[in-house]
């Protein structure tokens, strides 16, 4: 699932076909046009025996599994059958109806929940994107001073390139802020990324990580709605990244309602699912001073010139 944990001298003999995830309406499609069939029919139930309502399907994808294909959406499945098959023994029954009201006595409590977006905006917390091996998720980026000697402190569980990020987007800020010269360095800065026990690695948090110093430094709240994803420069240059379409299904998922996307990605708009299009309003960036126009309201002149406590 993860061309990563792929060994580099295996991984240069091989043809990588990259084959994107599936939304959740695809996902969906393919469960309830394949999946419960094939499943009645290696278990051995009439298709009269057993229904399952389409919230119900919506339910085991959102809530049961974690995946960019449909494996684990097919094995829970299964597991409705079977347990359906049980049910109808043991209760002599002639049908069993699968519902959203009780699901979860045949698959129990769900297993997953959407890292939702925060109802309030908050000084130095913004919302990025991520790409994992299971599809896209969001993170929440949170940064944090006080009194100290000018170190920058990372926590959650961070990778050597993300920890690079958040050094480059440091020493921008300084630069572009001149007027903070001792603010830096009479204050340590931290920045955490939760969930802390999960390793986070790649540099599409430099934009968001940017951020999160930015309102930081001049007090300036981010849109709780707004998310972003992008590689930075000491330049202040929005790269491009890897993986937009699972993310852009995690911002929607978790109540997105604007996204900031590199400018050299604006071609892999086309290859997006038109209802993606349709709630998401996205918006490519070429440069920092964009990001921050977008993200705190101000552009990067005025951030030269503000402080929060001066």
């Amino acid at each position: 699932n993860y061309l990563g944990n792929i060994p580099a001298p295996l991984r240069d003999r091989l043809e990588i076909v990259e084959v994107s995830s599936y939304t959740e309406y695809e996902k969906f499609e393919i469960a309830k046009r394949h999946l419960v069939k094939k499943q009645l029919l290696n278990n051995g139930l009439d298709e009269a025996s057993f229904t399952i309502s389409d919230q119900a399907i919506y339910k085991i994808i959102q809530e049961y599994t974690r995946e960019a294909g449909v494996r684990e959406l097919e094995r829970m499945i299964g597991t409705l059958v079977r347990k359906a098959i049980k049910t109808i023994l043991i209760d002599h029954l002639d049908k069993v109806d699968i519902t959203v009201d009780n699901i979860e006595e045949f698959l129990g409590r769900p297993k997953y929940t959407h890292n939702m977006t925060e109802e309030l905006d908050q000084i130095g917390v913004v919302t990025g994107l991520a790409y994992t091996q299971f599809g896209g998720d969001t993170l929440s980026v949170e940064a944090t001073h006080y009194k100290g000697e000018g170190r920058l402190v990372l926590t959650g569980k961070l990778g050597d390139v993300m920890k690079e990020s958040a050094m480059i987007s440091l020493s921008l800020l300084k630069a572009r802020m001149p007027l903070t010269a001792d603010f830096f360095k009479e204050q340590d800065i931290h920045i955490h990324v939760p969930s802390g026990a999960v390793p986070k690695d790649g540099p599409s948090a430099g934009v968001t990580l940017f951020t999160a110093l930015a309102s930081l430094i001049t007090g300036i709240k981010a849109d709780p709605k707004l998310a972003m994803t992008g590689e930075i420069t000491l330049r202040g240059t929005v790269l491009p990244i890897g993986g937009l379409k699972e993310k852009l299904l995690a911002a929607r998922a978790a109540g997105i309602r604007k996204v900031l996307i590199p400018q050299d990605n604006t071609g892999d708009l086309k290859d997006l699912p038109q209802e993606l299009k349709q709630d998401l309003q996205i918006t490519p960036v070429k440069t920092v001073d964009e990001v921050i126009h977008h993200a705190l309201g101000i552009t990067m002149t005025q951030l030269q010139c503000t402080h929060k406590d001066g």
